[in-house]
């Protein structure tokens, strides 16, 4: 065995190789299509996140954030349309007041509140999804693999 092999445990292997997994909650009419015009116009961003496409940002409650953080996710990204915009009148006001509230409960369950993150990203925004996207993925990344609420699996032996 090399000096080498015997200073990398599995685990500093396991955290050069690690990428987070992100899930991301985007309006159907500004995010959503934001994130469509990004893979048309050919934008690049971090392939680590998992889409899931809903009416509203209003619509997202907080226990979809925390189911999302229990079973495997390491972030998520919550995107509606900008103040002002929404199809839906009032549902992204609805969602800013959500987020505030939860990132005060993240805290106190001692869940980092920079791996929920919230954002306004219009249906011409390609660009700035991306950016979104390539923010999102460096800051958990830096906070590393979620250890506070996911559900473990159990050892068979």
């Amino acid at each position: 065995m090399s000096k080498n092999s015997e200073l990398q445990t599995p685990n500093s292997k396991l955290q050069t190789d690690w990428e987070p997994k992100i899930v991301a909650f985007l309006c159907n009419w500004c995010s959503y299509a934001g994130a469509d015009l990004a893979g048309i116009s050919r934008i690049q961003y971090p392939p680590n996140v998992r889409i899931i496409r809903i009416p509203c940002s209003g619509r997202v409650h907080p226990l979809f954030i925390m189911r999302s953080l229990q079973n495997g996710a390491d972030g998520v990204l919550v995107s509606g349309c900008h103040p002002g915009d929404c199809h839906y009148i009032s549902g992204n006001y609805i969602a800013r007041r959500r987020f505030a509230i939860l990132k005060n409960l993240l805290e106190y369950v001692g869940i980092e509140p920079e791996r929920v993150q919230f954002s306004w990203v219009s249906a011409s925004e390609g660009e700035k999804f991306a950016k979104v996207v390539e923010d999102v993925v460096e800051q958990v990344k830096a906070l590393g693999p979620a250890k506070r609420l996911v559900k473990r699996k159990a050892d068979p032996h």
